[in-house]
């Protein structure tokens, strides 16, 4: 018999799509070109995010990834930044950044931010490249491109700089490059490079064919998910979203629960008869995990009343959490005591049952383990 649609099934389902359960996806830039775009505004958070889909690699294999150019990481969407191939960036922004751009007009006139100001600003940051290229550096820091900004004249506090350099990136002409190196380390920041140096090849796709394009891989990677889900992720309209739909809906699965349609791909609808793996899983999953921040309506594997807990007060940042067979049970923190890390679950029943506990503390391990690497 066809396993029924209840929300822990569904929620299976996403994990499986996700390449969160099995034997996961097979490599760095695999993994994120699958994914299309995460979440990546916490690097600590992605990196991990990636770690949990790609077995048997280390935050060293991701951040390498990054140095490399395989994987590249900017504003695609929704203001954040995300992790995403280096041959989606230029289209997605195509279809994004317009909208995206009207979105903060009204903050760019409290700054008093004009086109020609972001003109003015590629320019000097292009001189600053030539600049630090005679001098052997990959790329520019954002304290240098403020630093130069405001010896140009363009002043960079109260957020002015950073809203600059997102529009520079929103227009693809700058992206975040290699890791920031200081002391001989690799830092937790990137740095800045021009768009057409460090991405050699982009697909081009209009606006029509792009929306397209990105629905049916949002919904093939996510699904089962709604069109409301895809056009809050995206922020494209929905008219644009459901106009998508029609082009792309024989390559997908539409399932209804609840009154409410879902679609997904034919691969994972499939697991409905031969078995949705995962019912004993249980993940340690990072903040602004895309299993979770990727919907509009998070109420499917999260119950309402426990949201605040994943996202205290509403503000917009999500806490690390525990997934058991596709439903959200708690929060988990990283803990440290001397120089000792470890990592402590946070239940919303209180307490973990031993298997959970035992399964925890080994996702824990693997995440010290990933993060160490």
């Amino acid at each position: 018999m066809p396993a029924p649609l209840t929300p822990r099934v569904l929620g299976r389902l996403r994990l499986a799509a996700q390449g969160l359960l099995g034997n996961g996806l097979p490599s760095v830039p695999d993994a994120v070109r699958w994914m299309t775009a995460m979440q990546a505004q916490d690097l600590g958070a992605a990196l991990w995010a990636v770690g949990q889909r790609v077995p048997g690699i280390a935050a060293s294999d991701v951040r390498a990834a990054l140095d490399a150019g395989t994987v590249v990481r900017s504003w695609p969407m929704r203001g954040t930044l995300h992790l995403l191939a280096p041959e989606d960036l230029r289209w997605i922004l195509g279809i994004t950044s317009g909208r995206l751009m009207n979105m903060v007009a009204g903050r760019h006139r409290e700054l008093a931010i004009t086109p020609d100001d972001i003109a003015h600003c590629r320019d000097i940051a292009f001189t600053t490249f030539d600049t630090l290229k005679t001098e052997g550096a990959p790329g520019a820091s954002r304290e240098q491109l403020f630093l130069a900004f405001e010896e140009a004249g363009q002043l960079t506090k109260a957020q002015r700089g950073i809203h600059l350099l997102g529009s520079l990136c929103q227009r693809a002409w700058l992206v975040q490059g290699p890791m920031a190196v200081s002391n001989g380390k690799v830092g937790v920041q990137q740095l800045f490079v021009p768009f057409d140096e460090w991405i050699h090849q982009s697909r081009e796709l209009d606006r029509e064919q792009g929306i397209a394009e990105l629905l049916f891989r949002y919904l093939r990677s996510r699904g089962p998910a709604t069109i409301k889900d895809f056009s809050w992720w995206s922020q494209i309209p929905l008219k644009e979203a459901r106009a998508a739909l029609d082009t792309v809906r024989d390559g997908l699965v539409e399932l209804e629960s609840g009154g409410t349609s879902y679609w997904l791909s034919p691969e994972s609808a499939a697991m409905l008869d031969d078995g949705v793996p995962g019912s004993r899983s249980l993940l340690a999953l990072p903040g602004f995990d895309e299993y979770l921040l990727g919907y509009q309506d998070r109420s499917l594997v999260l119950a309402p009343e426990f949201a605040e807990l994943v996202v205290p007060g509403k503000n917009g940042v999500f806490k690390r959490i525990i997934v058991s067979g596709g439903e959200v049970i708690g929060t988990w923190a990283r803990t440290a005591s001397g120089k000792t890390i470890g990592v402590e679950p946070e239940p919303f029943s209180g307490t973990l049952g031993p298997a959970a506990e035992r399964s925890f503390q080994a996702q824990g391990r693997a995440y010290l383990k990933f993060m160490a690497g």
